[in-house]
């Protein structure tokens, strides 16, 4: 590697042409960059004193020589942005100088627009693709090239490359009065130019240490560099052409962007059953491919996998799915914003795709996950296990008894990651405040077009409260109440009994309940299904709110099915293994008050932490074990072993991952002991309790982190 300092328009004028290789992400910079760029150019510009502004590096392969003194084309490795960008500005500059009157073209010396073309956007000697000084890659290369040529845009043009020329354009247009300004700066700027021999230095770990500035890389710009920079040419090529760059045209420019990292997350989690951090996945993909190539699995067939789920993934996301019923179930899947359960689905959609998974089991599975994730959020059940359980669910599935062993676990699941019963869900969807949660109109639009053919679009309509929302009521509406009116008010106005839908919000206003429903497309007269049981009803009171909430909950279990099992069938699927003793706290040496060894000292410092440990979270149980006494949430995160003049806690997470400041815990990593987990500590005193409860809610947060 040689790095030299340089002039950016000196260097990009002596070399022959810039080639952003296929590996390379697709320009990414936004107004914002664009923005910030052009004002160090106008301050550089302004300011006599400044002589140079530095704007980073450009580094780049070319083969059997470090400097720019050869026509070989330099294939960029970092840089590709502010070459694109600079090379966008020069375009829009020339455009403008183009209009000026022909002895004023030439704002400074070089400044003209047959000088910004020739020198910087062209090589005017060569034909083909030699012919442009900047070749980007597929996503962006045609629309630059217009841009270039002064020609028409490609109907499928690159979003990022208008947007920053058109912002050029206008901020130029802006400048017009004093363009000078403007040339100085660019002339201004500097690069470090670094050269990298292709026989000796490795440009993926120069490309990785080197991405400090700029716009950060994406996690599936790291993973497409990862794989093809390391290949020949042809191979590159290959694997671009047929795996990476269909994916990226199955995303789209935005949603490439958005959402690849968390597709290749999603992949990982499938395929490892580890759930690595978004901002590993990169390191999780590496780490991925090492252990297959340990069992020579080639890369190409790693690329074909991902391009497969890619697939999936863009059918279930991005409504690419040509099939109706499956692209509903889809759709109402993503609208409740359940990003953990998407390895599940990756998976069962690679059995659907296999014909391992029938259509019809494949939707009943698909609503059973839309079921257990809308019912646990109306029961307010913490989402912190849905991640592991999603990402663990297919070891308990017997692909030859597929549909049965999907709702046998389900059944079977515990209690905080339970799947809520009928009588548990209808009992909190009939006091739930419905109004104000997120994505109301999903749950409107579930029931509103359950077992019909005619789909009611719900967003047309707005949410009508029967009994107005207005804290002020009119005399007719206290009376119909009755003499509790606050209280019904108050404790009925949001739930599920006293709303509804309708396109005449406004002609209701806080109108009497029976001239909403006897007036013109009033109740009585809507095609609407939530309005049906208001018909015939004469008096809007508490009664009647909660009567109608109990019709609309008991419905709402035929929306959202429990799945259901014949007895014999779910003990079939049961774990079969040894019957849990039956323990108590008496039965623990030190604790119990039967028990010889009782120390009082001991007793009171367990029951002073389990107090603190069994209020941290609702989903926290305590399991009596024959040796320690196990508190859960995921899986155990704290055991406790009483000794005479100790509580020995044995928290499970890794010993580098504690924060303990006073180092009070030791690595018991590799130690054989009772209880889980790496890191160990005496609780022997009561003032040490909250300093013991930090320490306990940093293992409860490990085993429970989503992330």
């Amino acid at each position: 590697m040689k790095a030299t300092e340089a002039k950016l328009l000196e260097f990009m004028k002596k070399s022959p042409q810039f080639i952003i290789p296929i590996y390379q992400r697709s320009y990414s910079w936004s107004k914002k960059e664009s923005r910030q760029l052009w004002d160090d150019i106008i301050k550089a510009g302004k300011a006599d004193y400044i002589n140079a502004h530095f704007i980073g590096s450009i580094v780049y392969i070319e083969k059997g020589i470090y400097h720019v003194t050869s026509t070989s084309p330099l294939l960029v490795i970092d840089g590709q942005q502010r070459l694109t960008t600079l090379t966008l500005l020069i375009a829009a500059l020339a455009d403008k100088l183009d209009e000026l009157p022909s002895g004023e073209k030439e704002i400074i010396d070089g400044f003209s627009p047959r000088k910004l073309r020739n020198y910087y956007l062209k090589n005017i000697e060569e034909e083909g693709d030699k012919y442009y000084k900047l070749l980007l890659s597929k996503t962006d290369r045609e629309t630059l090239l217009a841009i270039v040529d002064e020609k028409e845009r490609p109907r499928d043009y690159s979003l990022k490359i208008q947007e920053n020329y058109d912002y050029f354009k206008e901020r130029i247009e802006d400048q017009s009065d004093n363009l000078e300004v403007l040339c100085k700066g660019i002339a201004k700027l500097i690069v470090v130019d670094i050269a990298l021999s292709n026989n000796q230095d490795n440009p993926q770990l120069i490309f990785e240490s080197m991405n400090s500035t700029g716009k950060e890389l994406t996690q599936a710009d790291l993973i497409r560099n990862y794989i093809l920079m390391g290949l020949e040419m042809d191979k590159q090529t290959h694997l671009y052409e047929h795996y990476w760059r269909p994916m990226e045209v199955d995303f789209g420019q935005e949603a490439y962007t958005a959402d690849f990292d968390r597709f290749m997350r999603h992949f990982l989690t499938l395929k490892t059953g580890k759930i690595p951090r978004i901002s590993e996945v990169y390191e999780a993909f590496k780490e991925y491919t090492l252990v297959n190539e340990s069992k020579n699995i080639d890369i190409e067939d790693i690329v074909k996998d991902i391009r497969t789920f890619s697939k999936y993934y863009c059918k279930m996301t991005l409504g690419q799915e040509e099939d109706k019923e499956l692209k509903n179930v889809f759709s109402d899947i993503k609208e409740l914003k359940v990003d953990v359960a998407y390895p599940l689905l990756l998976e069962l959609y690679d059995d659907y795709a296999k014909d391992v998974l029938p259509k019809k089991d494949f939707i009943e599975i698909l609503r059973l996950v839309e079921s257990y994730v809308f019912r646990r959020n109306i029961c307010s059940i913490p989402t912190n296990s849905l991640n592991k359980t999603f990402s663990t669910f297919m070891r308990a599935v017997d692909r030859e008894q597929y549909l049965e062993s999907v709702k046998a676990h389900f059944i079977l699941l515990p209690s905080y990651r339970r799947f809520p019963n009928d009588n548990e869900f209808i009992k909190e969807l009939m006091t739930k405040d419905l109004y104000n949660i997120p994505r109301r109109t999903y749950w409107f639009k579930k029931i509103e077009n359950f077992d019909r053919k005619e789909r009611v679009e719900v967003n047309q309509y707005t949410i009508e409260h029967i009994m107005p929302q207005n804290a002020n009521l009119t005399d007719e509406w206290k009376k119909e109440l009755g003499p509790e009116w606050e209280r019904v008010h108050e404790t009925w106005l949001h739930t599920i009994g006293n709303l509804t839908l309708t396109g005449y919000n406004s002609e209701y206003s806080d109108k009497p309940f029976s001239t909403k429903r006897d007036m013109g497309n009033g109740f009585r007269d809507s095609p609407i299904k939530f309005n049906q049981s208001l018909r015939n009803v004469d008096v809007w009171n508490e009664d009647s709110i909660k009567e109608r909430a109990q019709q609309l909950s008991n419905l709402a279990t035929k929306v959202w099915e429990a799945p259901k099992l014949s007895p014999d069938v779910l003990n079939y699927f049961k774990p079969k293994g040894k019957e849990v003793e039956d323990r108590s706290i008496d039965d623990y040496p030190y604790l119990s008050y039967s028990n010889g060894t009782y120390i009082k000292e001991i007793r009171e410092l367990f029951d002073a932490l389990r107090k603190e440990v069994l209020s941290m979270d609702t989903i926290v149980i305590e399991d009596h074990l024959r040796r320690y006494i196990a508190f859960k949430g995921e899986t155990n995160f704290l055991d406790v072993v009483p000794q005479t003049k100790r509580l020995r806690l044995s928290l499970n997470m890794p010993y580098k991952e504690i924060d303990d400041p006073m180092n009070i815990t030791n690595d018991v990593s590799n130690i054989g002991r009772w209880g889980n987990g790496d890191v160990e500590v005496g609780f022997s005193n009561m003032k040490d309790l909250p300093y013991i409860m930090n320490l306990v809610r940093q293992s409860f947060d490990w085993q429970m982190n989503e992330e």
